[in-house]
């Protein structure tokens, strides 16, 4: 990937770790930062020596969201709205884990605000821990905008009736990191200073686990969610069988039976 300026890549034991870097703008999401954050998943997706992923943001900030003097100087490419209804992705302008078809684990560590756009990177994470001193915002209807996809998602996360106080107030409503983990927004809050150590640790044990059967559980539960139980079960079922013929299937019990730790292959 060329060198990036707004978004951060590294790979740590099989764990890509993304960080949002536009500090002086709160990691605020302009076009180049769009662009790079797409480009970061991809790799994800492509790489077979990744085997699940980190998010944060540099600086004080996780993403305040979209880059307001962008949205007024035009400074974002228009989307083809008509090629992304045709689209089965949906919004597939929008550089986030499902529209981007993440199949790898996701850890978002949200180490501080998170507003309007950046909510989707939190509620398409797999496993979301936040700072003691995050927080979450939705400011679309206080500048204007309907929020959509944003609120979309959240009201898949935490009960309606939560979601809408957040829309709906926009601006002037705040949820804390506490209230975040009360409601289900986020798995865990952790002192500020340990949240990166917490989602290392959390991604050491993802990749500990073996990588394929990971990857068909996190699908077989997201592709359910919505349709009736057999038909859910289908999808799972479907996964079950691709990873059932696997060299790391076979590896599990070889291992457990041995009293040593599994080999895994990815394969």
């Amino acid at each position: 990937m060329a060198e990036s300026q707004t978004v951060l890549f590294d790979v740590q034991e099989r764990v890509a770790i993304i960080t949002l870097n536009r500090p002086e703008r709160k990691n605020a999401m302009n076009q180049a930062l769009k662009d790079e954050l797409r480009e970061c998943w991809r790799r994800v997706k492509a790489d077979p020596d990744i085997w699940a992923a980190i998010i944060t943001g540099a600086g004080t900030a996780f993403s305040s969201g979209a880059d307001v003097e962008a949205l007024a100087t035009g400074g974002f490419v228009k989307p083809d709205r008509w090629r992304e209804l045709a689209m089965i992705e949906g919004i597939v302008d929008l550089p986030t884990p499902r529209r981007m078809r993440v199949h790898k684990p996701v850890i978002a560590a949200v180490n501080g605000v998170v507003a309007g756009f950046s909510l989707d990177l939190v509620t398409e994470s797999d496993i979301p821990i936040a700072s003691e001193q995050a927080y979450f915002v939705d400011p679309h209807v206080s500048i204007g905008y309907v929020s959509s996809h944003e609120m979309v998602n959240m009201a898949r996360r935490v009960p309606v009736a939560v979601c809408l106080r957040m829309a709906l107030l926009g601006s002037r409503e705040r949820m804390s990191a506490q209230r975040a983990y009360e409601v289900g927004l986020v798995t865990e809050v952790v002192p500020h200073a340990k949240l990166m150590d917490r989602a290392r640790e959390l991604a050491g044990m993802l990749v500990s686990n073996a990588p394929l059967a990971v990857w068909g559980t996190k699908m077989a539960i997201l592709q359910g969610l919505g349709l009736p139980i057999p038909q859910a079960e289908e999808i799972a079922a479907g996964y079950l069988e691709v990873v059932e013929q696997s060299e790391d299937h076979a590896e599990g019990p070889r291992a457990f039976v041995a009293k040593r730790t599994p080999a895994w292959k990815a394969r």
